[in-house]
């Protein structure tokens, strides 16, 4: 736990030099584009709000919208749903998160992505946060 922590604090100092094709959602989600899709994850500020992840179910569908949740979590801080941050039509959802919630508690983007989306609106997806919201972890004392 103490590595994370601190692994989290140097992914959060990171975020200085910004990506463009990286956006944040204010309820704890990274976006990423990635040519014609766009993946959606769970961020620092998410992984700070909920804890650590024990359980997760994947809300599939075969699109979705900003009113549709993506996802179940129960975790530490929290039990909730999340809502996906963009409009869009479902390519792959990370069916191995069911049997791994764990990964949500990863940095690593290839483990914590929860959807691929396409058919993403161009403006939709520049008018999401250009960093991620601050987080208790990720403050530098």
């Amino acid at each position: 736990m103490a590595k994370q922590h601190l692994d989290l604090k140097k992914k959060c100092m990171k975020r200085n030099g910004r990506d463009k094709m990286k956006k944040y959602s204010e309820n704890g989600l990274w976006i990423k584009q990635d040519g014609s899709e766009y993946v959606i994850g769970l961020s620092p500020k998410g992984q700070d709000d909920l804890g650590d992840v024990s359980f997760v179910e994947l809300l599939k569908s075969e699109s979705v919208t900003p009113e549709d949740s993506i996802i179940s979590v129960e975790a530490a801080k929290a039990v909730t749903e999340l809502l996906s941050p963009l409009s869009g039509t479902v390519v792959a959802f990370h069916d191995e998160l069911e049997d791994n919630p764990e990964f949500l508690n990863e940095l690593e983007e290839e483990k914590n992505w929860i959807v691929r989306l396409n058919g993403v609106d161009d403006a939709a997806f520049n008018a999401l946060l250009d960093e991620d919201l601050p987080c208790e972890q990720c403050e530098v004392k």
